[in-house]
């Protein structure tokens, strides 16, 4: 049986000639290890934003499903440039190696443009090239619709391309290379003193992926209903780094009630005031924000009052503009109504062990209120618990929460 094992390197591991020859080499010394490699590549450094600020130059309607088409294809060139170096490099330092698109290796999407999701992976391919080839180079963060057309899984979608490749091909383990030690207990940006999280379960990460740790979070969803072994390690140093698997895997007498305190910003809130409160209202409201791809995440719905009522929720900011537009276009409520405010953040505290446990909320609140800081909205889950808050409040906010459940 051959063994495969699925790396993926960010854009920072990949900026410059020296640092992919060094990865080059990396993936060289693996080869001792195992007998095929996938390797799963971003863009170069920062690629992509350079060409989502060309292309945006020209594109005035992001409703417009022939610009997103262009949009697309314009933005998967980076990864393309980036699988072909690799593949040269490689090459060179005398590895059997060869670069696919998305397309050509086999990851089929939904037509979502800029946020497609991998629907199937046809593996035909890359077990064709295996015969002559130990290494296969993939371009990350795209893949190709039913109707032939190339899309984007959205930023960070590379993390997604080499999960649900590992997936498909039964890979002994996915390694995510990028240029942090792993997943840290807070953003150590902001909170200097945050600690390495040498294990975390699936459910954790995916909450905290999803409230902006370094991970997509559709990575983390293939991976944990896949059951798909990670690990999260710096490109260049040779650390522990951070290792996901089931949480009946984890060492219960080592781990902390509260794992994480992911935070992220960019998040607007927008208010619909005096809508009509009846069955089907809410449907009416996001159905359609969905179909244009946009993600709505805390939602708060007052009580009736006189057949009216009012609705809050956030997304983030680059979707304002278009979500507005679509609300103005729906007729849900008169435009007077609609009320909105940016620059928000999220601040939240993670972890399987506050599941059924009284008393975390209040104390994260106080802990909150004792730095003055206004909570905006709140949403919970089984194993989260999320404030909407000032986006200026952020840091403050994660240092007294990540010393009140962590330090």
């Amino acid at each position: 049986m051959v063994n495969i094992i699925v790396q993926k390197y960010g854009g920072t591991s990949l900026s410059n000639e020296e640092k992919i020859l060094n990865v080059a080499n990396k993936i060289k010394g693996s080869l001792s290890i195992v007998d095929k490699l996938i390797v799963v590549v971003s863009a170069m450094g920062n690629s992509t934003d350079n060409l989502v600020k060309l292309g945006s130059e020209f594109l005035d309607d992001q409703s417009d499903l022939e610009n997103l088409r262009d949009f697309d294809q314009l933005l998967s060139t980076g990864e393309i440039v980036s699988a072909s170096l690799m593949s040269l490099a490689l090459r060179k330092i005398g590895v059997k190696s060869t670069s696919l698109s998305g397309s050509k290796a086999g990851i089929n999407t939904n037509s979502l443009h800029g946020s497609a999701r991998i629907s199937s992976i046809n593996t035909e391919l890359i077990f064709e090239q295996f015969e002559s080839k130990d290494v296969i180079i993939v371009a990350g963060f795209q893949g190709v619709s039913e109707s032939g057309e190339t899309t984007t899984l959205g930023r960070g979608g590379s993390d997604t391309s080499a999960v649900a490749l590992a997936s498909a091909m039964n890979a002994e383990r996915c390694e995510i290379y990028t240029d942090v030690d792993g997943i840290f207990s807070a953003d150590p940006r902001i909170v200097p003193n945050s600690k390495l999280i040498e294990y975390i379960s699936y459910e954790e990460m995916l909450e905290m992926a999803s409230l902006g740790a370094k991970m997509h979070p559709r990575s983390i969803e293939i991976a944990a209903i896949n059951e798909v072994a990670m690990t999260i390690k710096h490109s260049e140093r040779n650390t522990k780094g951070t290792i996901l698997r089931k949480e009946g895997e984890k060492n219960m007498e080592i781990r902390n009630a509260v794992t994480g305190i992911p935070t992220s910003k960019g998040v607007s809130k927008i208010t619909l005031n005096n809508i009509k409160d009846k069955p089907g209202i809410a449907s009416s409201i996001f159905e359609p924000l969905s179909s244009i791809g946009i993600n709505v995440d805390v939602i708060v719905q007052t009580a009736s009052s006189e057949g009216t009522t009012n609705l809050s929720f956030t997304l983030d900011d680059k979707d304002l503009k278009s979500c507005l537009k679509e609300l103005i276009k729906s007729n849900v409520t008169n435009e007077d109504n609609i009320q909105t405010q940016s620059s928000l953040g999220k601040v939240s505290i993670v972890g399987t062990g506050i599941q059924n446990q009284p008393g975390y909320a209040s104390r994260m609140f106080k802990a909150l209120s004792d730095k003055n800081i206004n909570i905006e909205m709140i949403t919970t889950s089984e194993i989260r618990i999320t404030c909407i808050i000032k986006e200026s409040d952020l840091e403050k906010a994660a240092k007294s929460l990540h010393k009140e459940f962590i330090d």
